[in-house]
């Protein structure tokens, strides 16, 4: 059975609002040194960036209008693959300035496709 598009945009933007939510008001630092904060960040971008990622191989058209969906699913793939790669000052900069953008964008993209 073919998984509604939306389905995948919703996971996505569910994601990245739980992203807003577990930083809250954290700054750099604290984050750097909370292991159960940097945990939750990275699961939720994982799950962000494999939502994308199933959204491009099921509707390329609609993906197409992701900002940034193909950054977002190198670094789940970083996240899952590359683990001990991981600078956890850049996902913290991707969890507060990107992330943001992309939840509006997908919020905006789900507006027009629901209506």
């Amino acid at each position: 059975m073919r998984r509604d598009p939306r389905a995948y945009l919703w996971d996505a933007r569910e994601a990245a609002r739980r992203v807003a939510d577990f930083i809250g008001d954290a700054n750099e630092d604290a984050y750097l040194h909370n292991a159960l904060m940097r945990s939750a960040v990275e699961r939720q971008l994982e799950i962000l960036g494999e939502a994308l990622g199933q959204l491009d191989k099921l509707d390329p058209e609609i993906a197409k209008q992701v900002p940034q969906l193909r950054a977002a699913v190198d670094l789940r793939n970083l996240l899952i693959h590359g683990y001990a790669k991981v600078d956890d000052r850049i996902v913290w900069n991707t969890a507060c300035n990107d992330v943001p953008v992309m939840a509006n964008a997908l919020d905006r993209l789900l507006n027009r496709l629901d209506s």
